[in-house]
């Protein structure tokens, strides 16, 4: 059913890279909780293996100290130096280190190997592992360099401390093996997280989007005015079913707006019908008074005027008086017209309808206009189908007067001819079923024909008329069009395509149960 309001252009699909509602939800709600949560535990991963990393690196430069201990104790107690130093310098095969060096009981070098400090009388650290004869260990600064340094204790044969051991590893190496752990692990990470959005936001419109897209742009385009839009019944079997559950609902409000339709045409029909049946009866109470207003003046004049016309010979009396009983009948036939167009009642009621055979009515009506005419009207001439048409359920008295009406305004419009037809239109019955079927009465002349500037159906309206002053009332189609009515039927007036003229075409139901 095509829309009453104008249609727009419909609406463009939105772009796919565009982030829908859905998506910016997904990757708020979930995405970066998800990815916040393994960057928190990447960190504290990270301290983690840092610290564990660091004290590997200081276990390390312990066992260092404790594997030249022995020898350098030994060395010393034999006053042998260079053994101490190639103690020393051993250290540099074993493991990392930047320097080593052997201190006396005051903190004096006594041997050194590489970065080391050279006096270390003063230093706090120093004097503490003398002291408590434990192992330290601190950063310090040693030639503009921050070291970590591992203090030893050295003992003399009755366990006594004597010096230490300073081992020096610099102290960007504890670093330097965590920063490069750090930038590949959030190196990892950071890809992850974009593969990870990537994935969500791609997965979720070859999943679900497209598909939510496609229902969203059919709403937006029955909102528009493209009623027969129909969402396409794809994707996740939830949405699937949303899918067809909107192509229902549209089908079902379509099927609801066609009955509203019909049912609003229906009573549109219904309230013509009513206003037409309101407007015969009012003009019947109109022809009602003036027939009895008029009806006893019209008589009492004629007959003056009958009664005069005998008793006067003047030929100019006898004009006026012939004049004055024209007027009186054109007055009575108008009334008639009238009653005629206004007396449906009983008349019109299907109730009280007999079958008619219109062949022998059509006769009958082209004997009775023969007889109005003059010697030099137009000839009449009824075509009677070759096989005989079924009857009609209807009232012969109103359609003889509705097609008396309908031949004698094509004599009066015809120069030479008028012709009658009559014409069944599906009368073969069908197998399963029995149609409804049209008996067409063709009135066709080879007049003038309609004016152009005439509208066909202001030709049906009462007191129209297209004939001179005086020549025609304008309710022959009128009446013409009202018995149509009454018999289920209507009229239809055109000017003929293949020549000059007019043709009339009164279609008439009838019913193949109906006796021939």
């Amino acid at each position: 059913m095509e829309s009453s309001t104008l249609q727009t252009a419909p609406p463009p699909r939105p772009p796919v890279w565009r982030l829908t509602g859905i998506q910016r939800a997904l990757l708020l709600y979930v995405v970066l909780p998800i990815l916040a949560v393994i960057g928190i535990g990447l960190g504290v991963g990270l301290e983690r293996m840092n610290s564990q990393e660091t004290e590997r690196l200081k276990s390390d430069l312990e066992l260092l100290g404790r594997a030249i201990r022995l020898p350098v104790q030994e060395a010393l107690m034999a006053g042998d130096f260079e053994a101490v130093e190639r103690a020393l310098d051993s250290v540099f095969d074993i493991g990392r280190v930047y320097g080593a060096s052997v201190y006396d009981i005051n903190g004096t070098q006594v041997a050194a190997a590489g970065i080391a400090s050279r006096d270390l009388t003063r230093s706090r650290v120093a004097q503490e592992v003398v002291v408590t004869g434990e192992q330290q260990d601190r950063v310090r600064e040693i030639s503009g360099v921050d070291m970590y340094s591992q203090f030893l204790p050295i003992f003399d044969a009755l366990g006594q401390p004597n010096g230490f051991i300073q081992i020096n590893r610099q102290a960007s190496d504890f670093d330097a093996s965590f920063r490069r752990l750090s930038l590949w692990a959030w190196t990892i990470w950071a890809v992850m997280a974009v593969l990870t959005i990537t994935i969500v936001i791609f997965g979720h419109y070859r999943g679900l989007g497209r598909h939510m897209d496609s229902l969203k742009h059919t709403m937006n385009r029955v909102e528009a005015g493209y009623r027969e839009s129909r969402a396409p019944e794809q994707g996740p079997s939830e949405l699937a079913d949303i899918a067809r559950g909107l192509n229902q609902m549209l089908d079902s409000i379509e099927r609801k707006d066609e009955a509203l339709e019909l049912s609003r045409q229906h009573e549109e029909e219904m309230a013509q019908r009513l206003q037409h049946q309101e407007q015969m009866a009012a003009i019947g109470r109109v022809a009602s008074g003036i027939a009895h207003e008029l009806g006893a003046p019209l008589t009492v004049i004629d007959g003056r005027a009958r009664r005069l016309q005998k008793s006067t010979g003047d030929e100019e009396q006898l004009r006026q008086l012939n004049a004055i009983r024209g007027q009186v009948a054109r007055l009575t036939r108008i009334v008639q017209q009238l009653l005629n167009y206004s007396r449906p009642g009983q008349l019109g009621d299907p109730a009280v309808f007999t079958h008619v055979k219109l062949e022998t009515l059509l006769t009958g009506v082209l004997e009775s206009v023969r007889h109005e005419l003059p010697e030099e009207a137009p000839k009449l001439t009824l075509h009677a189908p070759e096989k005989s048409v079924p009857l009609i359920k209807g009232n012969k008295a109103r359609l003889e007067l509705a097609l008396v009406n309908l031949v004698r305004n094509a004599a009066q419009a015809a120069e030479h001819h008028v012709d009658v037809a009559i014409e069944a239109i599906g009368v073969e019955p069908s197998l399963h079923e029995r149609r409804q079927s049209e008996l067409l009465i063709w009135v066709l002349d080879d007049g003038a024909g309609l004016p152009i500037d005439v509208d066909a159906k202001k030709l049906m309206e009462p007191f129209f008329t297209t004939k001179g002053q005086g020549e025609g009332t304008g309710l022959g189609l009128a009446i013409v069009d009202n018995v149509a009515r009454e018999h289920g039927g209507f009229v239809q007036i055109r000017n003929r395509r293949d020549r000059q003229g007019c043709e009339v075409v009164m279609r008439l139901p009838i019913h193949l149960d109906v006796a021939s």
